[in-house]
């Protein structure tokens, strides 16, 4: 019988540290993890909205209807008030993902305020987000404490344009469509091109004809098919089983989708470019999927976060896919309305693509 030796289990943990020390890769998540989870909790988790984007049309357009502007604007609920024409022009800036919220103020404010009438305006809200809805109702019963009526009853009347029923699964399953995707797609091509050097591949692809950016989009084909799948799948699913509501163009949405899907396939590739094993393209998945799952709107607030990391966030091709989904199916949006948020995935493809493309040389070099 052999007695357990302390001595060979040192030699075998010896052996482990050796080969932790060499995968600089996993020794650098060892203290990675802790301190970009910390950050992203800590410092851009916030369920205090403050700030949203705001439009407002101003049909009164006297003092008593700027000081009315003025307490909103007080409350720190709203941002900036970009003045616009017509109560269709909120409604447009609100279905591209530029506002969160619209203010409209009627001709008749004056005899509104001096009759004691309520409400004295509207305010719209993007309702699609939960969290926002909730922030921006309290400015319904905001005091006018500029003319020392005290009177908190009704001073908007709030229209939720999108959700009024406040329910979860329509803000949060067109977003598993991004959230499934970004996570199944990087992972699928990550292990593409790291999966060919294990099995000894790779130097029989380097004899063929096969030009490296041909590899790149061969490599990437076929899970366009595959992410294709996913997002009807999902799409069934939130119609039969939530009751999702799809009020935009399925067209649209599939056109938007495919530009998402590139994108995010070459951040696969480029990971299979700078990954030595498939562990370590495991790894590197889900440090990229982490901070765009926390950063892009799709668990907490984008709006509530501090405006750097929203600047980094805009990084990340599912902060601009939430806002083209949901713009689609939540808010009627067309494609057109939401080019703003179409041009960065197609930049983030080509510049994808083409650094998977040039790493990919390199390695062969």
């Amino acid at each position: 019988m052999t007695w357990f030796s302390l001595g060979r289990v040192w030699a075998i943990a010896r052996k482990e540290f050796s080969h932790l020390k060499r995968d600089k890769l996993t020794g650098g998540l060892v203290a990675g993890i802790p301190v970009v989870m910390t950050v992203l909790f800590g410092f851009a988790i916030n369920n205090d909205v403050r700030g949203l984007s705001a439009a407002i049309v101003d049909e009164a357009n006297t003092s008593a209807s700027r000081a009315l502007i003025a307490d909103a604007r007080a409350t720190q609920v709203i941002d900036e008030l970009v003045p616009v024409n017509s109560p269709w022009a909120l409604q447009q800036l609100m279905a591209k993902g530029q506002i969160s919220v619209g203010i409209y103020i009627p001709e008749d404010f004056e005899e509104r305020l001096a009759q004691g009438r309520r409400p004295l305006a509207q305010i719209l809200i993007d309702d699609s987000d939960p969290v926002v809805l909730s922030a921006a109702r309290g400015m319904a019963n905001l005091p006018l404490r500029a003319f020392d009526q005290m009177d908190e009853r009704n001073t908007f009347e709030v229209r939720a344009l999108y959700n009024p029923e406040r329910r979860s699964a329509i803000f949060i399953v067109p977003g598993l469509c991004g959230v499934i995707l970004t996570l199944t797609m990087v992972l699928f091509t990550a292990v593409a091109i790291v999966r060919e050097r294990e099995r000894g591949n790779l130097e029989l692809l380097i004899t063929t004809p096969v030009q490296p950016l041909e590899l790149m989009v061969g490599k990437i084909a076929p899970y366009v098919a595959i992410g294709y799948v996913q997002i009807t799948l999902i799409l069934i699913l939130g119609m039969w089983i939530f009751d999702v509501p799809i009020r935009g163009s399925l067209f649209d949405f599939y056109v938007g989708s495919g530009v998402f899907v590139a994108s995010v396939l070459t951040l696969g590739l480029l990971i299979s470019t700078l990954a030595q094993t498939q562990f370590q393209a495991f790894q590197m998945t889900f440090m990229t999927f982490l901070p765009q799952m926390l950063l892009s709107g799709f668990m907490f607030p984008f709006e509530g976060m501090p405006k750097l990391a929203q600047w980094f966030a805009e990084i990340f091709p599912l902060t601009h896919f939430l806002r083209v989904v949901r713009g689609i199916i939540l808010k009627d949006a067309s494609i057109p309305m939401l080019t703003a948020d179409l041009w960065p995935l197609a930049l983030f493809f080509v510049v994808g693509i083409t650094l998977a493309t040039l790493r990919f040389q390199k390695s062969l070099d």
